[in-house]
């Protein structure tokens, strides 16, 4: 028995470089310009790094925290926090506040919040698929 044929046609070698150009039109149509996607990356390469991800987590569970509750939270020295916060100070990922000697800085604004929230769930998830992937490190 041969399977019918759907209404979509599958290309049948390599020869064929688009089989739907009008998709392709609508989906160029719709990416990004590349500044944009170039910031987005930057964005998730900050969100790749341990201690800066630590940091974050610290941020959205404590609220507005100094430097040096922020390396006693984290398990890292002042030195590297202030470099993390600095990167993600000139990302618009943290902001600061002053008083007097002190610096406290705080997750930038609901979009960050909602970053973090949505990687969480998507790592959660990944690990309820993909048990043997769960860290055995706390």
């Amino acid at each position: 028995m041969v399977a019918a044929r759907t209404s979509v046609e599958e290309p049948l070698d390599c020869a064929e470089k688009l089989v739907d150009p009008g998709r392709v039109a609508r989906v160029r149509g719709a990416m990004p310009v590349e500044g944009d996607v170039l910031e987005l990356a930057d964005v998730f390469s900050l969100l790749g790094e341990p201690g800066r991800l630590r940091l974050l987590f610290a941020l959205l569970e404590g609220g507005e925290l100094c430097v040096c509750d922020l390396a006693s939270t984290a398990r890292m020295s002042e030195s590297s926090v202030s470099h993390a916060l600095r990167l993600l100070r000139a990302h618009r990922v943290v902001s600061v506040s002053r008083r007097g000697r002190m610096a406290f800085y705080r997750l930038d604004d609901a979009h960050v919040r909602m970053l973090l929230d949505l990687a969480m769930t998507h790592a959660e998830h990944t690990t309820a698929i993909h048990p043997e992937r769960t860290s055995t490190s706390s």
